[in-house]
């Protein structure tokens, strides 16, 4: 298994090769279109996540070796593009990693914090803030 900081390194060396944020932007959405569907009952309050413009769920599973795998979906094309960046950089991994890791910094990294609208980043950073959430009550338990 990868660490997060290695699927960083390789998101931002996918990034450089498409050049501009047109083409960056169709590769995001492209990302989207990857993930797999929730089901309808998956598509529910309690999993959905507040401070998004679009409508996005997140599914949080704790698994036997400790690690926390996330699935996600949204109305939005390339929200669905946003969730797959997040669920690669999270998704698999121990609580403590998560919580360690500079989400921010990352999304700088990519060139996400200059390309997103305000709405899109307050939406990614609510998304990220979930998935701490949900790691802080895994590593308390």
């Amino acid at each position: 298994m990868t660490t997060i900081d290695q699927d960083l390194e390789d998101l931002a060396a996918e990034f450089e090769l498409l050049g501009d944020w047109e083409e960056r932007y169709r590769y995001v959405i492209e990302m989207g279109r990857d993930l797999a569907p929730l089901t309808d009952a998956e598509r529910s309050d309690t999993n959905k996540v507040r401070g998004c413009a679009s409508q996005v769920w997140l599914v949080t599973e704790p698994q036997a070796d400790g690690t926390l795998a996330f699935r996600g979906d949204s109305d939005a094309h390339i929200v669905r593009g946003l969730i797959a960046i997040v669920l690669r950089l999270f998704s698999g991994r121990r609580p403590e990693a998560i919580l360690r890791f500079d989400a921010k910094a990352a999304f700088d990294t990519l060139g996400l914090s200059g390309a997103l609208s305000s709405q899109r980043s307050n939406g990614l950073a609510a998304m990220v803030g979930r998935i701490r959430r949900d790691a802080e009550l895994a590593a308390a338990a």
